[in-house]
C-alpha cells in the first residue's frame, strides 16, 4: 500500500529508487576500571591524534568532490579535538574516576552533545551532531574499529536514523539517489554537504521500519518520502523527473558563459545570498 510521510526537505530534486536501511556499527562501550591513569590519557591522546590525521585525510579527499570551503568542516571537527574544555572533561573522567578513555569520550561526548542541542541557536543546536561525530570517531580509534560507509552495488534511497558529514562525503554518489534521516537539522553540516553534492535529502522524518528494499519516491521540493507509490504516482514522478534532469543539463551548458544577450550586450548578474 502506498503511503507517503512528511518531514524537512533539505536540498530539493526528484530521486526513484529502492530503499536501503544504513545501519550505523554500534560501538558498545565497555566502563572499566583502571590502574594507570597516565597511560590511559596517553592512549586517549593517541587516538585523538589520530583522528587529527583521519580529518586531515578526510579533508584532502574531500576538497575534490565538495569545494575547498565546504571540506573545511573537517578541519573544524579536527579544531573540536583541540578544544581544552573537551579534553579537560575526558582527561579529569579517567583521573577522578578511575575509568578508561573509551567511556571517558563518550560521557563527555554525550555531556557536549547534549549541552549543544539544548542550545537556544539552530546553528549551535546543529553542532550537536558535530561533536556526536568526533566522539564516535575517536571511540573507534580506541576500539580498534573501521569504518562502515558501504551500502551496496546498487543505486538506492538511503534511509537511517542520522548521517555523520564523514560518512555522507564518503559515500558514492553514482550510488546514492537520496538519503532520508529520522533526525538531523537544516542547518547541519550534512545538510549543507547534501546541498553541495546536489542530492535530494530530508530530515525530521519517522519513516518505518519495514520498509527496507521497497520502491519509494523522494520529493526534495514538497518535503515528503513516498512508499509503494501507485503506478500513476510513479509516472507523474518519473515525468517530473525527467523534466528536472533536462533543465539541470541545460543549466550546467550555460555554466561559466558570458551574461550576454542575444543582440550582444553584455550584462552582470547579481544575486543576494539570502
Amino acid at each position: 500500500m502506498m503511503k507517503e510521510i512528511n518531514g524537512n526537505s533539505v536540498c530539493k530534486g526528484i530521486a526513484i529508487g529502492p530503499i536501503k536501511f544504513f545501519a550505523k556499527k554500534k560501538d558498545k562501550i565497555q566502563r572499566y576500571s583502571i590502574e594507570n591513569p597516565e597511560s590511559e590519557i596517553n592512549r586517549y591522546q593517541e587516538a585523538r591524534e589520530e583522528a587529527i590525521r583521519q580529518l586531515d585525510d578526510l579533508y584532502e579527499k574531500s576538497v575534490a568532490r565538495v569545494g575547498e570551503d565546504h571540506a573545511e568542516i573537517f578541519h573544524i571537527h579536527a579544531m573540536m579535538l583541540e578544544d581544552d574544555d573537551y579534553n579537560d572533561s575526558i582527561s579529569n573522567i579517567i583521573q577522578s574516576q578511575l575509568l578508561n578513555a573509551e567511556y571517558a569520550v563518550a560521557v563527555t561526548g554525550d555531556n557536549f552533545s547534549e549541552m549543544f542541542a539544548n542550545m537556544d541557536d539552530d546553528y549551535f543546536r546543529a553542532r550537536s551532531a558535530d561533536i556526536k561525530d568526533i566522539s564516535e570517531r575517536v571511540i573507534s580509534i580506541l576500539s580498534g574499529e573501521g569504518s562502515n560507509d558501504s551500502f551496496g552495488e546498487e543505486p538506492v534511497v538511503l534511509l537511517a536514523e542520522d548521517l555523520a558529514p564523514s560518512e555522507t562525503v564518503q559515500m558514492d554518489k553514482e550510488l546514492l539517489l537520496s538519503f532520508v534521516t529520522r533526525l538531523g537539522s537544516t542547518n547541519s553540516h550534512t545538510a549543507i554537504l547534501a546541498r553541495t553534492m546536489s542530492i535530494p535529502a530530508l530530515v525530521n522524518l519517522d519513516f518505518p521500519e519495514d520498509c527496507d528494499g521497497a520502491m519509494c519516491i523522494v520529493d526534495g521540493y514538497e518535503g515528503k518520502l513516498i512508499i509503494n507509490p501507485d503506478e500513476e504516482t510513479l509516472a507523474i514522478y518519473r515525468e517530473r523527473k525527467e523534466k528536472d534532469d533536462i533543465a539541470k543539463s541545460l543549466l550546467q551548458e550555460l555554466k561559466g558563459k558570458e551574461n550576454e544577450t542575444k543582440s550582444g550586450k553584455k550584462i552582470q548578474l547579481y544575486a543576494n545570498i539570502g
